[in-house]
C-alpha cells in the first residue's frame, strides 16, 4: 500500500508529519528520520482500527 505523507518542520523544532487519506493520523518527531518511523506506526495503528 502506498500512502502520500507530509512532513512538514515544525516553528518549535522538530516535524510534523501527516497523512492526508487518513483523518487524524498525524505524528512528530525531532528529526525527519525519527517522525517518518513514528508515522510508519501510527499508519500501521490507524489501519487495524
Amino acid at each position: 500500500m502506498n500512502l502520500k505523507i507530509i512532513l512538514e518542520k515544525s516553528e518549535d523544532g522538530g516535524y510534523t508529519v501527516f497523512v492526508p487519506s487518513l483523518p487524524g493520523c498525524i505524528s512528530e518527531g525531532n528529526t525527519k528520520k525519527e517522525a517518518l518511523e513514528n508515522i510508519k506506526e501510527a499508519i500501521g495503528l490507524y489501519l487495524k482500527i
